[in-house]
């Protein structure tokens, strides 16, 4: 039987040691480099039929240089970081990881919500520092606390994630605004409605993205869009950093037309030193882990295998470029 020679390029984010890659060394002989830069990717793709990776870049020309490559599949649902046409016309299949993470980013999301609504940190801090002992009342509130309930949510993106958070949010008595390229009625109920972009910017005490970025949504929060908002929006991102231009975005905090913004994703990872966001007020800024828990990526893994399986059975799925 065939033995497929399979690599992982960059490993440790996956896989930092807590998981096992036995799913992988089922499936053929397999390599794992704990990380590759652009300047090794040629030479540890080397004759491997089968690339397994989340960042690296594989460009046309990289693609060229490595004959023997059959299949790239991604520790990723995102896949702009491939050139997907030169894949398909080199007859690549490029296979992704739909709807792993929906559970954990709209956990996280939601998380951030509740930080900036209930203030939990403020308060263990008042209680760990003696803030609250020396306080003569028999409590310390941090400022403006907010009830979730009888709040207007906006989504932009509803898809598996979306679609996540928006059954938190509903759980907790908001109403949801809906704003999605494709519109399912059926979807749709007392509390949940599909509506524009500008009607959601105009009713949403809360905007939540959720879509993937392309030429449609990169930079969908701009000075324009903010100034179409209500006065004290909470803005959300755990999708990805493009969505949101920066500067406006703190300028929005600066003035006070944004309540406070909840990010995980940035256009610049690790965050640039130099990022308007870093010295913006009211912001809660997480390194990108919405998509980390352990739960999680042995899910990743596993769809990884099974995209695997699959190619090997003559039966992809998850083909981007088909």
């Amino acid at each position: 039987m065939k033995r497929w020679k399979i690599v992982v390029l960059d490993g440790e984010r996956t896989n930092p040691g807590d998981l096992h890659w036995d799913c992988l060394e089922q499936l053929g002989d397999l390599t794992v480099y704990p990380t590759t830069t652009q300047e090794e990717l040629i030479s540890h793709i080397g004759d491997n039929e089968i690339v397994v990776l989340d960042k690296p870049t594989l460009t046309r020309e990289i693609l060229e240089a490595c004959p023997n490559l059959k299949l790239i599949t991604l520790f990723a649902t995102g896949f702009n970081n491939i050139d997907v046409k030169a894949a398909r016309e080199l007859g690549i299949p490029v296979c992704n990881a739909p709807g792993y993470s929906s559970n954990a980013v709209s956990q996280l999301a939601a998380a951030l919500l509740l930080e900036i609504c209930s203030q939990v940190s403020a308060h263990d801090a008042f209680v760990k520092k003696g803030l609250w002992q020396d306080n003569s009342y028999f409590c310390r509130v941090a400022p403006r606390l907010t009830e979730i309930a009888g709040k207007t949510v906006g989504i932009i993106g509803y898809g598996g994630i979306g679609q996540a958070f928006g059954k938190i949010m509903k759980a907790m008595g908001a109403r949801l605004l809906v704003y999605s390229r494709h519109v399912h009625p059926e979807l749709e109920d007392e509390s949940t409605t599909y509506v524009s972009l500008q009607t959601l910017f105009a009713e949403s005490d809360v905007i939540s993205l959720h879509c993937p970025m392309n030429e449609d949504s990169k930079g969908v929060i701009n000075r324009e869009a903010l100034a179409r908002m209500k006065d004290g929006v909470i803005l959300l991102n755990t999708s990805r950093g493009g969505l949101i231009v920066e500067q406006d975005v703190a300028d929005a905090l600066r003035a006070g037309k944004l309540r406070a913004l909840g990010q995980d994703a940035f256009s610049v990872e690790p965050i640039r030193s130099d990022s308007p966001l870093l010295t913006a007020p009211n912001t809660y800024l997480t390194p990108h882990v919405g998509w980390a828990a352990h739960e999680t990526r042995a899910r990743l893994l596993d769809i990884v295998a099974e995209n695997i399986r699959c190619f090997q059975n003559g039966t992809p799925q998850n083909v981007v470029n088909p």
